[in-house]
């Protein structure tokens, strides 16, 4: 089946390929002010901060659902939302994104500005005070007829005021807030971060604990074996299939209540976290959706939050380019997200094609030289049938799921997209690269894709490949070995 994902990621228009999520939690509107800080004030021994760009972007449970949908997924936000200035800026942000079903607000929907200097933040505000107090017709049908329900908690009514409805039809995955409910029994996976489970676990059965106050004690979030205790705990006390601690550069910890499972980082954590926590759980809830099962999404969550932090962030968002050179490795799960992306602010987008089925050194040389034609490579790939007909029964050697992560771990490819058809045709008019890649052993007529390139405008192009590397030779020496080695018998 081909991974197909909605080119433009907007309400109303039609997505493919993507099981539509409802989200239920409290929303928020975030606002970063950034500048700089060269000097003290001379009132008082604090930063002044200068020449401020204002980035507002939704917050809270509403981050979550403006992340699924930039994702390519349809979803609805079901959220307490009122009458008040910063409750219409945030309608406008999320319109042509997704469906919002409002819940009753009792006070102004909650405001988190953030103050900060050469990237690194200094100040935040919180105003606004604004709870979810009632259910309503519209909230339950939505949730029940949900095929996938994500509960993003940020411990202001919502939840509570449908927990109810939400047990009837537990979630895929719940965020939990210290201040809000516990899940319902039944809920798949709950994904709190390592300083929650903490407060979780030596809370009184039930509910949430209150904020802390005073001095906090020494942590020890990080530690696997405290947090594989509390995971374990809390699948046990809240009935859950999982519990996934958080530990932030150490990947997360999934924990069915016996042995738990550390699914590290896929590389260095460094840059801004604002955010990570949304994008682990939209992640996983997606992921979930469409059939994974709760290892694949943990782990698929964890790297999608570290591309997430990688890339700047939720103070990225409002870009229109990547935050920096890496940006692009968190559209690796979403190539048309990516290609948006980078035509938005006018990029160059390249893509190559291929099976991939053993990568050697001339897939790697042709890859890196078609990511330097570029701002971001894609990588189109048969599927397993596909490679078959292509190729006979005999191959691939290598399962797409594994082919899919060796490309994804190369720095020079961006994302990856698969496709079903014996040629990429259907897969390329979606995408509509400016330049398509193919390796030097192809000569320009045996390519029906040049014609589609040309159709909009677009390039291919040839690269050599290194002399003597190729797949089939790759796989014949290894059979031819591995007859030497066993007498013959290669069973």
């Amino acid at each position: 089946m081909a991974d197909r994902t909605a080119p433009v990621p907007a309400h109303g228009t039609a997505r493919t390929g993507r099981t539509p999520l409802v989200v239920v939690g409290d929303a928020l509107l975030d606002r970063d002010l950034t500048g700089c800080a060269e000097r003290l004030a001379p009132d008082a021994p604090v930063p002044v901060v200068t020449d401020c760009a204002e980035r507002v972007r939704p917050g809270g449970a509403a981050l979550a659902a403006y992340l699924a949908a930039r994702d390519g997924r349809d979803v609805t936000l079901v959220t307490g939302l009122g009458d008040d200035p910063a409750g219409h800026a945030l309608r406008r942000l999320l319109d042509d994104w997704m469906e919002v079903v409002p819940l009753p607000l009792t006070g102004d929907l909650p405001e988190k500005t953030r103050v900060l200097a050469q990237g690194q933040p200094v100040l935040r505000m919180d105003r606004g005070s604004g709870r979810a107090h009632e259910a309503t017709g519209e909230a339950r049908r939505a949730l029940r007829s949900a095929r996938a329900v994500l509960v993003a908690d940020y411990g202001r009514g919502a939840a509570d005021a449908l927990r109810d409805t939400l047990a009837e039809n537990p979630p895929a995955v719940w965020d939990p807030h210290p201040r809000g409910p516990a899940p319902v029994p039944g809920t798949r996976l709950v994904t709190p971060a390592a300083r929650e489970a903490r407060r979780f676990a030596a809370a009184p059965a039930g509910r949430g604990t209150p904020p802390e106050t005073g001095p906090r004690p020494p942590s020890r979030d990080g530690d696997l074996r405290p947090a594989a205790q509390y995971a374990a705990a809390l699948v046990r006390r809240w009935r859950a299939g999982a519990v996934a601690v958080a530990l932030g550069a150490r990947g997360a910890l999934l924990s069915y209540g016996d042995c738990p499972l550390l699914v590290p980082a896929p590389g260095e954590l460094h840059g801004d976290s604002c955010g990570a926590g949304d994008r682990f759980a939209a992640t996983a809830a997606g992921l979930l959706a469409d059939g994974a099962l709760t290892g694949e999404a943990v782990e698929g969550a964890v790297a999608a939050a570290t591309a997430f932090v990688a890339a700047g962030g939720a103070g990225a968002l409002t870009r229109t380019g990547p935050a920096d050179g890496h940006a692009d490795r968190e559209d690796a799960h979403d190539p048309y997200g990516l290609v948006a992306r980078v035509r938005a602010g006018g990029g160059t987008v390249v893509a190559a094609g291929g099976c991939f089925d053993l990568l050697h050194a001339g897939h790697v040389g042709l890859l890196q030289a078609a990511r330097r034609i570029g701002d971001c490579l894609v990588v189109c790939v048969n599927s397993d049938a596909s490679v078959r007909r292509r190729k006979g029964d005999g191959r691939p050697v290598t399962p797409l799921a594994d082919r899919v992560r060796v490309l994804r771990a190369l720095e020079c490819v961006s994302a990856v997209a698969v496709f079903d058809e014996d040629t990429p045709e259907r897969l390329l008019g979606d995408l509509r690269p400016d330049v398509w890649v193919k390796g030097g052993d192809y000569a320009r007529g045996d390519l029906p894709e040049a014609a589609l390139l040309e159709s909009w405008g677009g390039q291919t192009v040839l690269l050599p490949y290194l002399d003597g590397r190729s797949t089939t030779r790759l796989a014949a020496r290894a059979a031819a070995t591995v007859k030497v080695t066993t007498g013959g018998d290669a069973r």
